[in-house]
């Protein structure tokens, strides 16, 4: 994106698209791994594995499902949810498929001029624009992604592809992403 205040909604989307793909990618490896790793305190900032990519769906659907929309009174009921503390992979897969069939139904509504829209979160300072928490949503994510990475280093587990240039929709690289 070129700057702050210039990122189209195509450019936002393609942002969006390149963040799930980089978890979904994530997610693959990890639950392949022995639950002793995965579900096991590690010392990143959620504790676990499954933690961590739980944590980011949270991030997703409450800046995305809740705030952006204008939802914000909904949000403690949303936090006492326990189906978005899953125990297991078949809890987290219930959970992450809610969460992204939310997010795919509000894509579409995404335009040009509600990336310009003030929102505000209670916990945050100030306030901003859709576009900052699109952007706030990603640079979270990243950060847990390399969390994430750095546990699987201190393992010698090899992390997935995560490039842009690799994983973005229409890259021309043969080579296909590592999971």
């Amino acid at each position: 994106m070129a700057s702050r205040a210039s990122a189209s909604v195509l450019e936002v989307r393609a942002l969006l698209d390149y963040d799930r793909t980089l978890f979904d990618a994530f997610v693959r490896r990890i639950r392949r791994l022995p639950k002793k790793v995965t579900h096991r305190d590690l010392g990143i900032g959620h504790g676990s594995m499954i933690a961590t990519l739980t944590h980011i769906l949270n991030v997703q659907e409450s800046w995305l499902l809740y705030i952006v929309p204008r939802r914000q009174r909904e949000i403690d009921a949303l936090w006492q949810d326990p189906t978005r503390k899953p125990k297991d992979w078949k809890e987290f897969d219930a959970y992450a498929a809610r969460v992204w069939d939310g997010i795919e139904a509000r894509l579409p509504t995404l335009t040009d001029q509600e990336l310009n829209r003030r929102v505000k979160a209670f916990w945050m300072p100030g306030r901003y624009t859709v576009r900052d928490a699109v952007l706030q949503i990603s640079f979270e994510e990243a950060h847990h992604i390399g969390e994430l990475i750095g546990a699987m280093w201190r393992r010698n587990i090899e992390p997935p592809t995560m490039t842009w240039i690799e994983l973005r929709p229409g890259s021309r690289n043969p080579k296909r992403p590592r999971t």
